[in-house]
């Protein structure tokens, strides 16, 4: 496998001169001062890939290429912007850069109601509270209906947490769950955005109508698209997994286990459509073993996030060490080098450690930890490699 890091461009305080000397080969990045929706001009791409090239490193997967909300609601925009969307794949593979890791997740990407939840051993990681992330749904966003994605005993619990919240928790969970985590890169809200809540409801209303079936129809509208160019050029599309992998505040969400990635792998067949294998994401859900994903999907998988998540109680999950919870890495790691050598993956997210403070670019994105998940994970991969060649 290819060792890859995501590296958020020239302002990032991770340099690609620290990666090089960390044995990281492959760059994950994009071009994240185009607007969504915008045409990648071969310039632009070719002027990111030579600077990352300078530093004996290549870019060897684009992540992401967002995919607009029109197209997945399917607005009157929508073919535009895939014509939008085609230009910039063919660009892109003109240019030599030929992954492409997206999503399909309406409104929202990954969610966290914790960034810096703690472990006992000084480090941290990123957390979802099934109960706080409701209290956002019932008592802040106000999302008419949402009492009855609930449980009795969940819904208790929001009223209990009612009597108890402060106004600043309020607004860190405002800012952790609509914010931070997905006006990083390319969001639909951005830091410094005013009322982010009556924006996201403006979101929210866009997907009114819009079940699993209309969601997956337009997935599949996308990708039969776009396909042509991706042939054309030799462009593999990879989605991302949901995440967390289960139905959020109304919205449909597609790619949440072993029908959904069967069902849009089969909708287009073509072996340029395949999957970016979240190990951190599918893990969240209680309902995939990742060992048994990998194997049945391993030769439609052009990505591997290598990361890993402990499940809790009361549908809880949180960041775990990439040697422990669900995500069974090691396996993963001897599935994919049997089955699809030469796999791009990156290690994800894992523990924010000491130093970490002053190196995070982004929210829940460690140096230090994921460091050393790089470490561990070059260490299981020579060990399997002597398996394979024994």
């Amino acid at each position: 496998m290819e060792k890859t890091w995501r590296w958020f461009g020239k302002k990032d305080k991770i340099t690609l001169d620290m990666l090089r000397q960390i044995g990281v080969e492959g760059i994950v990045t994009a071009l994240h001062d185009v607007p969504n929706g915008e045409i990648w001009t071969e310039e632009a791409i070719n002027d990111l890939k030579k600077y990352i090239e300078s530093y004996g490193l290549r870019w060897s997967v684009v992540e992401s290429l967002p995919v607009c909300e029109a197209i997945k609601y399917a607005g009157p925009e929508r073919d535009q912007l895939i014509e939008n969307y085609k230009v910039s794949l063919a660009n892109l593979g003109k240019c030599g850069v030929k992954t492409i890791c997206y999503n399909f997740m309406p409104v929202i990407d990954w969610i966290r109601t914790d960034l810096q939840h703690p472990w006992a051993d000084g480090t941290s990681s990123l957390y979802f509270d099934r109960v706080r992330f409701a209290y956002f749904d019932l008592r802040i966003l106000g999302r008419k209906g949402a009492e009855k994605d609930y449980s009795p005993e969940e819904l208790a619990k929001v009223a209990e947490l009612d009597k108890t919240i402060t106004e600043a928790e309020k607004d860190d969970l405002i800012d952790t769950i609509i914010v931070k985590t997905q006006g990083f890169v390319n969001g639909n809200i951005k830091e410094g955005d005013k009322n982010p809540v009556n924006i996201f409801k403006k979101l929210l209303a866009l997907y009114e109508g819009i079940d699993r079936d209309a969601l997956r129809e337009n997935m599949r509208y996308f990708l039969s698209a776009i396909m042509p160019v991706c042939e054309e050029y030799g462009v593999n599309m990879c989605v991302h997994p949901d995440d967390p992998p289960f139905q959020v505040l109304g919205l449909p969400r597609i790619v949440t286990n072993e029908e959904d990635t069967a069902w849009f792998l089969n909708a287009v067949d073509n072996p340029h459509n395949g999957l970016t294998f979240c190990a951190g994401s599918l893990s969240a859900g209680e309902h995939n073993d990742t060992r048994d994903l990998a194997k049945k999907f391993a030769k439609r998988t052009h990505f591997v996030h290598l990361r890993s998540t402990a499940a809790m109680p009361g549908g809880n999950f949180i960041e775990s060490s990439h040697l422990e919870g669900r995500g069974h890495l090691i396996d993963l790691i001897r599935t994919f080098e049997k089955e699809n050598p030469g796999l791009p993956m990156r290690v994800d997210h894992g523990r924010m450690m000491l130093g970490d403070e002053d190196k995070g670019y982004n929210p829940g994105y460690s140096f230090h930890g994921r460091m050393l998940a790089l470490a561990q994970v070059e260490g299981m991969m020579a060990v399997i490699q002597d398996e394979i060649n024994n």
